[in-house]
């Protein structure tokens, strides 16, 4: 559980103040007795705190099993297809369409292995109560889908929850990842979590005829859905601007991020870096971003009157910690109450995190490089300029280490230990099991190493504070005599000099080099013409400490990335075309 003392200050001042339930500052509460204004101790921070008592009213280690009768509705609601549609279909396929993502009626029933339960979700119900349809991105094209069910209006809740979202997790290994975050973050003041617990879920589709028999569909993760029913069960303002990150680095957008009344407003577009989960009068959210991009603003006056500062750093911190690398500009909300110009990062998506271990056995190269530590960030305009600030910087270390202290082996294997032993024997049986990355004794080898991979972690931080930080490789321009490329200045936090290595090779391992020049001052060089073929350029940066960063540009194998890396083709004339994503 979360620090008694932060709860006691939180609940005085939701009692004493104003109201603005969420929100944390320290006063006298002896009722009855006259408070002099120099025994009040005020704050220009308003920190955002979560409701603690709400993760002790379920055990959340217990599996819940849901039983889920889907069948085909109408045309009027959108559900008239199968079940077969909706698990064939990924979030592309519907876009590729240009079609809004199928639903199925439902009847959900919550019980047990033994039945359905008096008084849960669906109890004596025949008739549907929900919808159902796939829910995700990149995560919907893998043969287990995710599931959104909608529960109607007037037909029940589970747990105050109307929308339960079902993660199948079919990319981690563990199954557990996900969860794991949330119970670390119900540990943390300073950043709000979700209410998160196992599910087993059997599935009858009527959608083939009235014979059906539930399905044993295996184990999930059910999530509590980040919308304005969370806000206010979590002690937030349920009216206030809500957005999903997307794909959002934090520049202005200008032709893209605007009001609705405003000609050039398409709400798909917008969606596509920032989706609208609460008020859509985005004034504030473009005062934001508009004072994120000026430059001529110092970013500790942004972060106090725009942010705050202790969230960011608990929020950078803890993903930091965990390796949840897929944050950089995505997987995250923003969240800003009604009357306060203040903006707010709560948690999101985390099954990505502490996956070396993992990738390491399946032979897959990725969150290497600059994706580890600080550098992961540094690509983000908000999160760059914050961290240019020693002010942030410091207010980062702090809560490191404060996690470090927090995050000890034996709170990580009290819930570690205990969901490998919970779930292993359904990962490794059913339809789990044909879907199963890893054998059993890879299984075990990667829960032994968590805790190995938080302490590493923790020093890749403290590493990739002395490394420069990466930058972008530009396309080769034609010239008369052959090619000059330009790439972005990368930084150091002591200010260091930096000299650059660049490379040009026929192949992406760089055994058949080129051209190779070292110890170049400035970003750029040049090189003679090219023969028709694909060539693939890096470029290394190195202070005066010796220490080193590759680009941010990297080249796509199946195998995972090779980092620092451009491809580009050249065509028989000499021109150039950049190589974006390419497969091996």
């Amino acid at each position: 559980m979360k620090r008694i003392l932060s709860l006691v200050l939180t609940l005085v001042f939701i009692i004493s103040l104003c109201g603005c339930n969420g929100f944390d500052q320290a006063v006298d509460t002896n009722l009855g007795t006259k408070v002099d204004a120099q025994d009040i101790e005020t704050t220009t921070d308003i920190h955002l705190r979560d409701k603690n008592l709400l993760y002790t009213q379920y055990d959340n280690t217990e599996i819940v099993t849901m039983y889920l009768t889907v069948s085909t509705g109408n045309e009027g609601e959108g559900t008239n297809h199968t079940w077969e549609e909706i698990n064939t279909y990924s979030a592309y396929d519907y876009d590729e369409m240009g079609v809004e993502r199928y639903k199925v009626a439902g009847l959900l029933q919550v019980g047990n292995e033994d039945g359905l339960i008096p008084g849960e979700l669906g109890y004596g119900q025949i008739a549907p109560n929900c919808t159902v349809q796939i829910r995700g991105q990149s995560s919907s094209r893998n043969p287990q889908k995710n599931y959104k069910i909608a529960i109607k209006d007037n037909k029940g809740d589970w747990r105050g929850q109307t929308t339960i979202a079902l993660n199948k997790h079919q990319g981690d290994g563990l199954r557990f990842r996900n969860k794991l975050a949330f119970d670390l973050l119900s540990h943390i003041d300073e950043l709000m979590g979700l209410r998160t617990t196992f599910v087993r879920l059997y599935v009858k589709d009527t959608t083939k005829g009235s014979s059906a028999k539930f399905e044993d569909y295996g184990i999930y993760t059910q999530v509590e859905q980040l919308n304005k029913t969370a806000l206010k069960a979590h002690g937030l303002d349920n009216r206030g601007h809500l957005y999903k990150v997307n794909l959002c680095e934090f520049y202005r957008y200008e032709d893209i991020i605007v009001l609705k009344d405003d000609p050039r407003y398409d709400l798909k577009k917008f969606e596509e870096i920032l989706e609208v989960k609460g008020d859509d009068d985005h004034t504030k959210l473009i005062n934001m971003l508009e004072a994120v991009n000026d430059f001529s603003i110092p970013i500790e006056k942004i972060i106090e009157e725009k942010f705050d500062m202790e969230n960011i750093a608990y929020w950078m911190a803890f993903n930091l910690m965990v390796g949840n690398i897929d944050t950089q500009n995505r997987n995250f909300y923003i969240y800003s109450p009604q009357n306060l110009d203040r903006w707010y990062i709560l948690p999101w998506d985390n099954d990505g995190m502490l996956t070396r271990t993992e990738y390491k056995i399946v032979g897959r190269v990725d969150y290497e490089e600059w994706e580890s530590g600080i550098s992961n960030y540094w690509g983000n305009v908000l999160f760059q300029r914050c961290l240019k600030s020693e002010e942030f910087r410091k207010a980062l270390d702090n809560a490191i280490n404060d996690l470090k202290g927090i995050f000890t082996e034996e709170l990580v294997n009290s819930y570690v230990d205990k969901y490998a032993k919970l779930l292993k024997p359904y990962i490794y049986s059913g339809r789990d099991a044909i879907y199963a990355k890893l054998t059993k004794t890879e299984y075990d080898k990667v829960v032994k190493g968590i805790n190995d991979e938080i302490n590493d972690n923790y020093n890749r931080y403290l590493e990739s504070l002395e490394k420069p930080m990466p930058f972008y490789i530009g396309v080769p321009e034609k010239k008369d005599n052959g090619y000059t490329v330009v790439w972005d200045a990368s930084f150091d936090f002591k200010g260091e000099d930096i000299t650059y290595t660049f490379e040009l090779a026929k192949d992406y391992n760089f055994k058949n080099v080129i051209v190779k020049q070292t110890d170049l001052e400035i970003p750029t060089t040049s090189f003679d013409k090219l023969p028709k073929g694909q060539y693939f350029m890096r470029v290394k940066a190195q202070n005066e400490s010796g220490k080193t960063q590759y680009a941010f540009d990297y080249y796509i194998l199946e195998k995972g990335k090779i980092y620092g890396t451009k491809s580009f083709h050249v065509d028989k004339n000499g021109d150039i075309a950049e190589d974006v994503y390419a497969e091996d």
